[in-house]
């Protein structure tokens, strides 16, 4: 009997010891995970509050501003040479693309009777001197009077006239060059009739050349008559020249100036015609030389760049580009010290409070991050 009630009551102990295990066990596995999240909440929240940037503090360099127009190179001169008698062409002598000076025949028509109406003319002003002079000679005794006088003096005019007519259209058969330059179109050929007023030559003077542009009216107080200015042009060509023209009074519909620099070209070297890109001297300013990559833009859409004070926090500057190159740009709008944030300005914002870090010299960068270029 006694062995029966021990049996009996065991499995009671047995349940109790099961469930005693198994809310130790719950028990446990709450305990052990509220910890790890409470880490990783924290872990969160440092990251997204404690940003890492680097920085390289700068001072700024004294550099000549320049102001980037763009325009088109042009002769310094064109002129549309026209024929002024008629006759036909008999003779051509520079050729198209040709430098020629300035006298120099560029085309001749036919003599025709030119020589001829000439010798004419002569004739008629000796025979008007030969009577005027007579006339002269008899007023004195009567036989004249100041009207025949008069009217002898009128005819003698006309005849010299008439041979300075003849003169002329004898010159006007050899059509010549203006000044120093270039043919660039002959319209006729040998054997072409041609009048009085019909277009021949297109000549130009591309001993310099004329880069036309326009600046920005906040510009144009920088810019002076006479100031050295380089041109780039798009066929590779760099040249220098001096400004020969600004526009006194701005453009109604752009509000921007006309400028208009001045290149040498005595060889006839630089083509005319092409896309050219002044750079004009705009004083000295104080700048910073930094990649192109770091410039980023604020909620205005203005540019500017990303900085880190003394207390950590991420300041935006608007920046302007006063000179650019192939080692980077240069840019102004900084205090005359900055420590500009050189990788991870692209994943903070103004007012951020950031950990900043110098960055290394030479060190590597990760995806997505830039270097600053040192001046």
């Amino acid at each position: 009997m006694q062995r029966f009630d021990q049996l009996t009551s065991r499995p009671k102990f047995i349940a109790f010891g099961l469930a005693v295990l198994v809310a130790l066990w719950l028990l446990s596995g709450y305990l052990g995970k509220e910890p790890a999240e409470t880490e990783t909440q924290a872990d969160t929240t440092e990251a997204a509050g404690t940003m890492s940037v680097q920085f390289q503090a700068q001072v700024a360099q004294p550099v000549t501003r320049n102001l980037s127009v763009y325009g088109r190179t042009a002769p310094v001169r064109q002129v549309e040479l026209k024929a002024e008698t008629s006759g036909r062409v008999s003779e051509l002598g520079v050729r198209r693309g040709a430098i020629a000076r300035s006298g120099d025949m560029l085309l001749k028509l036919d003599l025709r009777d030119r020589q001829a109406r000439l010798e004419q003319a002569r004739a008629g002003v000796a025979q008007q001197e030969a009577s005027y002079k007579g006339q002269l000679e008899l007023k004195p005794k009567g036989y004249v009077s100041e009207t025949q006088l008069a009217e002898t003096l009128a005819k003698l005019e006309t005849a010299r006239a008439e041979l300075t007519r003849a003169e002329l259209d004898l010159e006007y058969m050899n059509i010549r060059a203006p000044f120093n330059g270039m043919v660039q179109e002959r319209n006729v050929e040998i054997g072409d009739y041609v009048r009085a007023g019909d277009p021949v030559v297109t000549f130009v003077d591309n001993t310099h050349l004329i880069v036309t542009g326009s600046i920005a009216e906040q510009d144009a107080g920088f810019v002076r008559v006479g100031t050295v200015a380089t041109a780039h042009l798009v066929t590779g060509e760099v040249a220098s020249g001096k400004i020969r023209y600004i526009a006194p009074v701005a453009d109604e519909a752009t509000r921007t100036f006309t400028v208009e620099l001045e290149l040498p070209n005595p060889a006839g070297k630089l083509p005319a015609g092409v896309t050219t890109e002044m750079r004009i001297p705009a004083g000295v300013v104080l700048a910073y030389q930094v990649s192109p990559s770091l410039l980023t833009l604020d909620a205005e859409g203005e540019l500017g760049i990303k900085t880190v004070d003394a207390n950590g926090k991420v300041i935006f500057h608007r920046v302007s580009i006063a000179q650019s190159g192939t080692n980077g740009i240069w840019i102004t709008g900084l205090p005359d010290q900055a420590n500009i944030i050189v990788v991870g300005q692209g994943y903070v914002s103004a007012g951020q409070a950031v950990k900043a870090v110098p960055a290394k010299a030479g060190e590597l960068l990760g995806a997505g991050q830039t270097a600053i270029l040192r001046p």
